[in-house]
């Protein structure tokens, strides 16, 4: 997602997302799920070329600004400033799933395509930006250690929450809200528990070992 992107392309974009998502669940994330999903909105492949130059993982990419995007004017739109800050993003974080869950095996199947070494770097990518995303739709104005503490904690709150909520089959996904709950408040006890800003990375999630949990949390699908 290099290009500089016209308003034309960026429609082309998602018309092709949306129909490929059809195909996600049967085929991953894969060339034959773009192409399908190009020929479903009427594109031929070389617009497809054009519109997605990196292939798969490109679309990924796109998807997860995309839904990110949603998110924030989704929230911009709530009198979320009300709320306390936990409460505040909390709201994201089930926002988020929520609009993802008519696309939960694609989801699943994103973690698998981004669990592979090769694109552990964009997973990592589109974490954070979803991450500072949320923080910025909460309000959170921090320059300092803060803003990388506060973005690292909430990694690891909303990657332990993806997984849990991949697995719910609780009414209305119930069960989840409920652990996105306790793992908020886990989050926000950490400064008090340690006491110092310096121990505060050993409660952040390294990026090696999340990408090795995804991979081992989805292996068995990705056989499949």
């Amino acid at each position: 997602m290099r290009q500089r992107m016209t308003e034309h392309m960026l429609a082309e974009r998602r018309a092709i997302l949306a129909k490929a998502l059809e195909h996600v669940p049967f085929d991953g994330w894969s060339d034959r799920s773009l192409r399908q999903g190009a020929a479903d909105a009427g594109f031929d492949d070389t617009l497809l070329r054009r519109a997605f130059p990196g292939g798969p993982a490109d679309a990924i990419e796109f998807w997860s600004a995309e839904t990110d995007r949603e998110m924030v004017a989704a929230l911009a739109e709530q009198d979320i400033g009300a709320l306390k800050i936990r409460e505040r993003i909390g709201a994201g974080v089930r926002w988020r799933l929520e609009s993802l869950a008519p696309h939960r095996e694609a989801v699943r199947r994103a973690l698998s395509h981004l669990g592979q070494p090769q694109h552990a770097a964009l997973g990592l990518r589109c974490l954070y930006r979803t991450v500072d995303e949320m923080w910025h739709a909460a309000g959170d104005t921090a320059t300092d250690f803060n803003f990388y503490s506060k973005r690292g904690l909430l990694a690891g709150v909303y990657t332990s929450t993806v997984l849990f909520w991949l697995d719910d089959e609780s009414d209305d996904h119930a069960a989840t809200w409920l652990f996105l709950d306790r793992r908020i408040a886990d989050a926000m006890r950490i400064p008090k528990v340690t006491g110092r800003l310096g121990k505060i990375p050993a409660a952040i999630p390294r990026p090696g070992r999340f990408v090795r949990r995804v991979r081992e949390h989805l292996r068995e699908g990705e056989r499949s």
